[in-house]
């Protein structure tokens, strides 16, 4: 009889995907860290946005907006009201990449300097907003009873009226023109969607189990508010106030277009923008360059805006 063959000790061709691996690599799958600490909502959400492209891309445009209109000094050293009617329509040149308009002033140092004020109104605007439409808002939702009726229906009342129609009504009887005076004007008629956010949000968290604890606790309506409900219900105010603030950048841009935003004397994209409609067709670069870094400028906010809105939905995240 044959002797029996030794027992293969390697695997066939195309079977050593079958092999056992060793007993560390299964060690290795299986280990657990403890010393790690544990992630939160907020580090799961940093975690998502910084791998997108498109967070990056936005960053990039909304740091060089606010560090044109914080420093726009540092962009152009040229006053944008001096102006020279010997430049007239001028060319492009050197020192003045974009050229003069109809008064002879110079379009770029215009464009870096418009930048403060449009700025400046969007963010005071939805400074406020987010203060007083988040307050009433969770009030109206966590108190419940009357006080949430009286507040809805006043939400309702200001909803109703729109936004740019209103201010267009209240800043041509107002003869105080200032950046402060156009935000609290719009401010006074753009609280209302961060209002019915703020109240739908604290509504599904306050019936939380952490909420019962802190009260049981014997903690405070008013403590277990500002230290429990609202920072778990901060995730979509956040997400709207990003795109308000590029909605409200736009709404001073129309007032001032109008002539009844900010005065004259100071130097916004609104007020270029219409001065340069009346060129639009012989001269377009007067109009094109401030109309081009309003809408880099709102696009930027926008952008932003979906991206974190995406990180800070849990939904969104698992599809």
């Amino acid at each position: 009889m044959p002797e029996n063959p030794r027992p293969r000790t390697t695997p066939l061709p195309g079977q050593e995907h079958f092999a056992r691996p060793a007993e560390r690599d299964l060690g290795a799958v299986d280990a657990l860290t403890t010393t790690a600490a544990p992630s939160g909502f907020w580090s799961d959400a940093w975690h998502d946005v910084r791998r997108k492209p498109l967070f990056w891309v936005s960053a990039t445009l909304i740091l060089l907006v606010l560090l044109v209109a914080s420093f726009p000094g540092m962009f152009s050293a040229i006053d944008p009201r001096t102006c020279a009617l010997a430049d007239s329509l001028a060319a492009p040149r050197a020192g003045h990449p974009f050229g003069f308009d109809r008064q002879g002033c110079d379009i770029y140092s215009r464009t870096v300097h418009g930048a403060r004020a449009s700025v400046t109104v969007g963010v005071l605007t939805t400074a406020i907003v987010v203060v007083v439409g988040t307050l009433l808002g969770a009030v109206a939702g966590y108190v419940g009873g009357w006080a949430d009726t009286v507040l809805s229906r006043l939400t309702d009342i200001f909803f109703a009226i729109p936004l740019v129609l209103a201010a267009i009504v209240i800043m041509s009887l107002s003869t105080q023109r200032t950046a402060l005076t156009v935000a609290i004007v719009l401010a006074a008629f753009g609280w209302t969607s961060i209002a019915r956010i703020a109240r739908g949000t604290v509504m599904s968290v306050k019936n939380n189990e952490f909420v019962t604890a802190a009260r049981s606790l014997g903690m405070g309506r008013t403590a277990i508010l500002f230290r429990h409900v609202l920072p778990n219900a901060a995730a979509p105010i956040i997400v709207y106030a990003t795109v308000a603030l590029g909605t409200f950048i736009v709404a001073e841009a129309t007032l001032s277009f109008l002539g009844i935003g900010l005065p004259p004397s100071t130097v916004s994209w609104g007020g270029d923008i219409s001065q340069g409609q009346g060129a639009i067709r012989t001269d377009p670069q007067i109009l094109l360059y401030p109309a081009g870094a309003l809408a880099l400028t709102v696009l930027g906010f926008i952008m932003m805006g979906d991206v974190v809105r995406d990180a800070l939905d849990p939904k969104a995240r698992t599809r």
